[in-house]
């Protein structure tokens, strides 16, 4: 098994142990775009088109909400790939 497939198993299965760096990869390479937080905030917003926008904060650890979107918009994307 790839780490791109590892990483996707952990993010499906909601994994207590991601960091915002994995789920960054993983929509980044979804095709998200990330924005840069101003003004010193932490939080982070990535955006696609024909997708809603996902702001997630950079902390650790990582909140199991965040993991929760990022997991239904990666289970979103996969199956519009298999799909579509």
């Amino acid at each position: 098994m790839s780490q791109w497939d590892k990483l996707i198993t952990e993010i499906l299965s909601k994994s207590p142990h991601l960091r915002f760096e994995d789920l960054a990869k993983a929509l980044t390479r979804l095709g998200y775009r990330q924005t840069q937080p101003k003004g010193g905030s932490s939080h982070y917003t990535f955006r696609k088109s024909g997708r809603g926008s996902l702001t997630i904060p950079k902390q650790v650890p990582m909140k199991k909400v965040y993991i929760e979107l990022v997991s239904e918009a990666v289970k979103a994307d996969l199956e519009e790939a298999n799909h579509g």
